[in-house]
């Protein structure tokens, strides 16, 4: 089995440097191209993908839905376990607003933020009813930064500390209990366009 797991195109939040959490931002066209990219990039590699899954916030079911077009696969019902962290009274907020309101330490505080651990238990759940429900099957997962950023912490346990970049993808292959990262947060297909 193999997962490929993407994070969402971008979107003028994600430019601006707004935390955007479970609030439904829409990709904008940057983020429809990368998709398009992306999508362009996995019809010219040898893996085959059966379907595809998405958080259900809208910036990840375009994104999927642009993949899905492209490869003439389906798309399953949204999995809300891929949802991005609820980030509470923080969503909305670029980073200096964050500071300015609530001091650099703001992550320590509780603002009504989704634990790391609740995020992280999500994602093993999903993973392992991925594995017990599709083991022959090979997917493709729209999901979001710090969602996915968190579950490869708790697959790597710390090993893997860069940031998720959009419309970056992931493929992880099942080996007996383990999850064998074969490609990581690869942004190839997009570094390839600006060339």
């Amino acid at each position: 089995m193999l997962i490929g797991f993407i994070r969402h195109g971008l979107t003028d939040w994600n430019a601006i440097g707004k935390i955007q959490g479970q609030t439904d931002i829409p990709l904008n066209e940057e983020g429809r191209l990368q998709a398009r990219l992306l999508g362009e990039r996995l019809l010219q590699e040898p893996y085959k993908w059966d379907f595809i899954v998405s958080s259900g916030l809208s910036r990840a079911e375009e994104t999927g839905s642009i993949i899905a077009s492209m490869l003439d696969i389906p798309m399953l019902e949204p999995d809300l376990r891929l949802r991005e962290r609820a980030y509470g009274q923080v969503e909305g907020l670029t980073a200096s607003e964050r500071e300015i309101r609530f001091g650099k330490e703001w992550k320590h505080q509780d603002l009504g933020q989704e634990t790391d651990l609740d995020l992280q238990a999500r994602g093993m759940e999903f993973l392992e009813e991925m594995w017990n429900k599709y083991p022959k099957s090979n997917m493709l997962v729209v999901s979001h930064g710090g969602f996915l950023a968190q579950l490869y912490g708790t697959l790597y346990k710390d090993r893997i500390v860069e940031r998720i970049g959009n419309l970056s993808i992931t493929i992880l292959e099942k080996k007996d209990v383990d999850w064998v990262p074969l490609l990581f947060n690869c942004t190839r297909h997009l570094l390839e366009k600006q060339h």
